[in-house]
């Protein structure tokens, strides 16, 4: 009797754990899409350039993805629970401290501060998962539910997000995502159970350091791109700089006696073709988020609740189709279930491409809706695909390489997107003749020419009421020639993607016989 009564009180405590991960999990997303929604405001209140919004998006992202590995390795030897813990502290205050900024660079460095924060705390919580449900039915229904907060985040926080800045201001978002911390916090002391692996290495310092200046070089030449000029000489020194960097990261690693990645793990290729499909979709996602809530409010006119709400059918379609994916890859194999999400993603970037300034919001939340469903179908089986091949007590490491690859490719896809949507507005920009007081401003951003609009018809009468009028509409026209063709560019990406997943992913893994076979032959998949 005694043991029949421990089962219901172990699977209790299992699922309080697994409860509070998802917490910590809304957490660091919710900050992520909760600022898109208050990017307009922004360029209101705060001045902020476009350069400067990509910057605000991309700080977090940047600072996230290039500390990420050492979060999980350092999570893995000193324990998973401090961890979780002081990373939500930090999280808090870095949340706290960004409410109050007066001007975007101050901003862009408390995101930056948050982005440390989410590295620590990210990789924590798979990793945990993964050592709580070992067996793998329940480690696919727990996964399932984590990349469900996923959904739970896209969906609160534009709502969440509008609600607060509509009654307060744009800074109580970020006060909202220290609060949640702060719960998430006292959730995680009460129930999350620490976990460790004393063996893990000392962290590779000189790796870090090489994936930061590769990351960071990356994303900050494609970023200033389009001030700089794409075929100008700096541009080029950036993108050279990154890719010597990068060269230099990856020979480092492959000979290094306790690398930060261990570059092995990507001759399995289940791990690598599933590495590279959450990479895709994320940099499909969070492009589209960038640019979608700027299309609401400054194309469509509507307010930042009303924004919030109109993301929801995006953020419930993820939500449903993560719970949906991993059983379904269970029963017909990841390879099927992720080529699917990816080719349910190129059919809605195919689809939003079409839209223009009029278009139905109907139309617009069937494609959301098609995103969605491609989302949670590609990332929940890809993760657990991931967490799969890696062996329990590399938990960490394994969970720091899936946030890495998500992180890696929303931070690109912001930049990438968000630079080529820039580039295309400001080209259109340079087809008309208005006055330069006008279009001076109206090259930082839609929102700015808005604002120019505004001015002149309120200090030039009838003629700057017409001028203004005609940059309005310029200005918006131009922005969604600037989506569309961002929308395009995300549709390749997942195009190619799953083309490389119907090669290159197996359809079930071979389970390997032993944690240390599997990391001494990381190829421990076969196709079936």
């Amino acid at each position: 009797m005694t043991l029949l009564a421990a089962v219901p009180a172990l699977r209790s405590r299992k699922m309080a754990a697994l409860v509070t991960l998802c917490c910590a999990v809304f957490v660091v997303n919710v900050s992520t899409t909760i600022v898109n929604i208050a990017l307009p405001t922004l360029v209101e209140d705060l001045g902020a350039s476009t350069r400067d919004l990509l910057w605000v998006v991309d700080a977090f992202n940047l600072a996230f993805a290039a500390l990420v590995l050492a979060g999980g390795s350092l999570s893995d030897r000193f324990g998973r629970r401090p961890f979780l813990v002081g990373g939500l502290v930090l999280f808090a205050v870095a949340s706290v401290g960004g409410a109050w900024s007066g001007e975007p660079a101050q901003l862009i460095a408390w995101r930056a501060l948050a982005g440390v924060a989410a590295a620590v705390v990210y990789p924590v919580t798979l990793s945990i998962l993964t050592n709580v449900f070992q067996e793998r039915s329940e480690r696919v229904m727990a996964i399932g539910l984590w990349g469900a907060a996923t959904g739970v985040s896209v969906a609160v926080g534009p709502v969440v997000g509008g609600a607060l800045i509509e009654h307060f201001w744009w800074g109580s978002i970020f006060v909202f995502n220290g609060l949640a911390a702060v719960a998430t916090i006292a959730l995680a002391v009460r129930f999350v159970p620490n976990s460790r692996d004393p063996s893990t290495p000392p962290l590779d310092k000189s790796g870090l350091l090489l994936s930061v200046l590769a990351l960071g070089s990356l994303v900050h030449a494609i970023i200033e791109g389009p001030d700089r000029g794409w075929s100008s000489a700096s541009t080029a020194l950036g993108f050279g700089v990154a890719a010597a960097v990068l060269v230099t990261f990856v020979l480092r690693e492959s000979r290094a006696r306790h690398p930060m990645l261990d570059v092995r793990l990507f001759t399995n290729m289940r791990f690598t073709a599933a590495s590279g499909a959450v990479t895709s979709a994320f940099f499909a996602l969070f492009g589209f988020i960038f640019l979608v809530t700027q299309y609401f409010q400054s194309v469509r006119g509507f307010g930042a609740l009303e924004t919030g709400v109109r993301m929801l059918p995006v953020a419930g379609s993820l939500a449903v189709f993560s719970l949906v994916g991993p059983r379904l890859a269970v029963l017909v194999g990841s390879k099927i279930v992720v080529a699917a999400g990816l080719a349910s993603l190129t059919a809605a970037f195919l689809w939003i491409s079409q839209i223009d300034t009029g278009t139905s919001y109907l139309q617009i939340a069937g494609q959301m809706v098609l995103l969605g469903a491609g989302l949670g179908l590609t990332s929940a089986p890809a993760t657990e695909a991931i967490m799969g091949v890696v062996p329990t007590d590399k938990a960490g490491m394994g969970s720091a390489v899936n946030d890495a690859t998500r992180e890696l490719g929303g931070t690109l896809g912001v930049a990438v997107i968000g630079s080529v949507a820039l580039s295309v507005y400001r080209d259109g920009l340079d087809t008309t003749e208005l006055p330069t007081v006008l279009m001076d401003p109206a090259q930082e951003s839609v929102g700015a020419a808005l604002e120019a609009a505004r001015q002149a018809a309120d200090s030039l009468g009838a003629t700057g009421a017409l001028l203004g009028s005609q940059l309005s509409d310029l200005a918006r026209e131009r922005f969604v020639d600037g989506f569309t063709t961002g929308s395009l560019v995300a549709g390749m990406v997942t195009a190619v993607a799953g083309v490389l997943t119907l090669v290159f992913l197996p359809s079930h893994p071979l389970p390997p016989h032993s944690d240390d076979e599997s990391h001494d032959h990381p190829d421990v998949s076969v196709r079936r």
